[in-house]
């Protein structure tokens, strides 16, 4: 969990860096380190998937708790998050990009707000 999460904090931050660049050979720098580290990412992700799964397939009474269910939905919208990173990392590949540094910024706060809310979602168990 903490190598997707490392991946989806780091990324879009490598995102900035990027619409900011002016050099070409940054750019292509950039590019190596941002596919790289989605490769990270998705073994970190699959790893995250893989050991809730099983998690949930020992203990399924689990499914029947309102927290954890919140928790799953939080989820489902980082693998959204992170497929998008995918989706950027190839408009960036193919030098497609239109957005701004300052939208990169704004888009790298998601994934802590989403980790904010599942972490007390665990620890609070609210319902």
């Amino acid at each position: 969990m903490v190598t997707w999460f490392a991946g989806l904090f780091y990324l879009p931050r490598l995102f900035v860096y990027h619409a900011l660049s002016e050099d070409a050979q940054t750019r292509e720098t950039l590019q190596v380190m941002q596919r790289k580290l989605m490769v990270l990412t998705h073994i970190g992700a699959t790893l995250t998937w893989l050991f809730g799964l099983l998690l949930l397939l020992c203990t399924p009474a689990l499914l029947d708790s309102g927290w954890l269910q919140a928790k799953l939905v939080l989820v489902l919208l980082l693998v959204v998050y992170h497929f998008w990173c995918r989706k950027l990392v190839r408009t960036f590949a193919a030098g497609e990009n239109t957005s701004s540094h300052r939208w990169y910024r704004w888009f790298n706060e998601i994934p802590s707000m989403i980790l904010i809310a599942v972490v007390l979602l665990a620890v609070l168990k609210p319902f």
